[in-house]
């Protein structure tokens, strides 16, 4: 199969640091890209694939936060990580209410900076189960815009939006449940920005990504000493959401020893770093979101009867795709449109018998696994309409050549492990090539394309005779 390494790129203007983050997070089993300073890092940025930014502020030409900026305009879900000295945090803190993912700062310690790496991107790939959020500029369909940035006219949509406009502008608690890919976290981020908490910070928390053990630390902050490896004393989600909304995603995850606090705070609006006596007072509006079924996890111990209530003052369950086909079509349309300027393509639409395979799917992904399936379909399609051709096995099915697949006795003389690698290569081929012959044979352009360094790349190219070709 292809390499999938995750891509680290580690900006920074001290050749010392650079070495030293790059020999260590190269062990860990990352593979370690390198700039010198912002503009060079932006750069990089444009031409190849990052999964984690890991950026000091303090550098000529393009400093971090300029960086910050123009990284999470580029790619919102792509985890950018501060280095800060003890001097700058307070803009640290500011960076993350920007939305840097968090800080490290100097002289950090080995163990601190493997945890917060490894939590962006777990982060990272939890939340590829939720659909990108893209907000519009207005709420009201008056514009030609969906509401809410939400896609599609069915009936649970209206009613979904009907529910945003009574509850957004209010300092309700709500609780979001859905299964993965049904758009939680884009209907936490309308209520936050149709709302007047707008201007201040939207902080989000994926609490399965986070340690059991540290979770406490993530929600409310921690003082100097507190624990092994707290070097210095560093604000909670909390903190930093003051004024703002507080989104906890995958809330039935948190340990029933934190769910006791977490229900302090939400009563009475105040709480304590670990290992501090000052009590700090908080106005944050939260939204949480589960994809478990709390009452059965009540049922089972495993999450608290008071917190769930606590919780539950507006509940919000998001329907899943197959039950609402009818917005499969705008779906399709919507994600056609974001990605052709990306992807450098200029698909116009989607043929009927296409159409039709889409809407007999039945989406055990939702909403983020038809934007992976357009992505794909549109990246390597010749036509400037999608097709069959175009689309996965999987989503074909019946639709294409009667789906019956090959001949089981095919398998007789090499067997399954045989059949299988060898239609790999074969798919692992095709998609290279077309990969190579959209971008001119460009290998750093097509790494970016397909999502894999562009050593992997070449060393695939080379597995497959694709070099001299």
């Amino acid at each position: 199969m292809l390499p999938n390494k995750q891509q680290i790129l580690v900006v920074d203007d001290e050749v010392n640091l650079r070495r030293i983050l790059s020999a260590q997070l190269g062990r860990d089993g990352y593979e370690v890209h390198t700039a010198a300073d912002g503009e060079e890092a932006l750069s990089f940025l444009g031409e190849h694939h990052i999964d984690l930014v890991v950026t000091d502020l303090r550098m000529p030409k393009l400093d971090g936060m300029q960086l910050l900026r123009a990284a999470l305009l580029e790619d919102p879900q792509r985890p950018v990580v501060i280095i800060t000295a003890h001097g700058t945090v307070d803009t640290a803190v500011e960076a993350l209410k920007l939305g840097a993912f968090d800080y490290i700062s100097k002289p950090f310690d080995q163990a601190d900076v493997r945890r917060i790496v490894a939590k962006a991107l777990r982060t990272r790939d939890l939340s590829r189960a939720e659909l990108s959020p893209a907000p519009p500029p207005s709420s009201g369909a008056e514009s030609g815009q969906p509401r809410f940035g939400i896609i599609g006219h069915s009936e649970a949509i209206q009613e979904l939006s009907g529910l945003i406009d009574r509850v957004a502008d209010t300092p309700t608690t709500v609780l979001i449940s859905g299964e993965s890919g049904t758009g939680k976290e884009l209907v936490a981020r309308a209520l936050h920005e149709h709302s007047g908490r707008c201007d201040a910070p939207f902080i989000k928390v994926n609490c399965a990504a986070i340690p059991k053990e540290l979770i406490e630390s993530e929600f409310f902050g921690h003082e100097k000493g507190a624990f092994t490896g707290a070097v210095g004393a560093k604000p909670g989600r909390f903190e930093l959401a003051h004024g703002g909304t507080l989104f906890l995603d995958e809330i039935g995850e948190v340990p029933p020893e934190t769910q006791v606090k977490l229900l302090r705070v939400l009563q009475e609006s105040e709480f304590e770093r670990v290992g501090g006596v000052k009590t700090i007072a908080v106005d944050v509006r939260l939204v949480a979101a589960t994809n478990r079924d709390l009452k059965r996890e009540i049922e089972l111990g495993a999450f608290r009867e008071d917190l769930f209530y606590r919780l539950n003052v507006v509940p919000i369950e998001l329907a899943p795709l197959r039950q609402r086909k009818a917005d499969v079509p705008d779906l399709v349309e919507h994600f056609i449109t974001k990605f052709n300027p990306r992807l450098h393509k200029s698909v116009r639409g989607i043929r009927t018998p296409a159409m039709d395979a889409l809407k007999s799917h039945s989406w055990p992904g939702n909403i983020r696994e038809l934007e992976n399936i357009i992505e794909r379909a549109v990246l390597f399609s010749d036509g400037d309409e999608l097709s069959l051709a175009d689309l996965p096995d999987e989503i074909v099915g019946g639709h294409g050549d009667g789906g019956e697949g090959p001949d089981i006795t095919a398998l007789e003389g090499d067997g399954l492990k045989a059949q299988v690698k060898a239609a790999t290569h074969h798919l692992e081929r095709k998609l290279i090539a077309r990969a190579l012959a959209q971008t001119g044979g460009n290998v750093t352009h097509a790494a970016r394309l397909l999502k894999i360094s562009r050593k992997g790349l070449q060393l695939k190219m080379k597995e497959l005779n694709l070099r001299d070709e």
